[in-house]
């Protein structure tokens, strides 16, 4: 049983920040690539950001200059800072986790935590 749990949503004013973080636990034998995916009201979901294993970060165009991701191999941890925020950032954000629970390849699979809502007021 693998878990994600994100925390860091809530309102905030356009222009402001808010970092969301999210932690996986359970058995886990290694991560891939970790992300934050979010999902507007009437519109399909979409990738953030992406973080690799290896630190190398992606983005979606509409937040680069204004998110960072960022995460710790340690902990098994992902963040992402949201800096300038919009109004159309407006969604639920979702933490998710490539990852191995075994040491054999059969066992990858993608695990998502619950969401969390971020709210930009204009």
């Amino acid at each position: 049983q693998v878990q994600l749990v994100e925390s860091g949503g809530g309102l905030v004013q356009a222009g402001g920040s808010l970092r969301l973080s999210c932690a996986a636990s359970g058995t886990i034998f290694s991560i891939n690539t970790m992300g934050w995916y979010r999902q507007a009201p009437g519109k399909q979901r979409e990738l953030v950001a992406s973080i690799t294993s290896g630190g190398m970060p992606e983005y979606v165009d509409s937040v680069k200059d204004r998110f960072t991701i960022s995460r710790d191999n340690a902990k098994n941890t992902v963040a992402l800072q949201m800096n300038s925020l919009k109004p159309e950032d407006t969604a639920v954000y979702y933490c998710n986790a490539n990852l191995r629970t075994t040491s054999r390849w059969w066992s990858t699979l993608d695990a998502w935590g619950q969401g969390t809502l971020v709210t930009v007021s204009s």
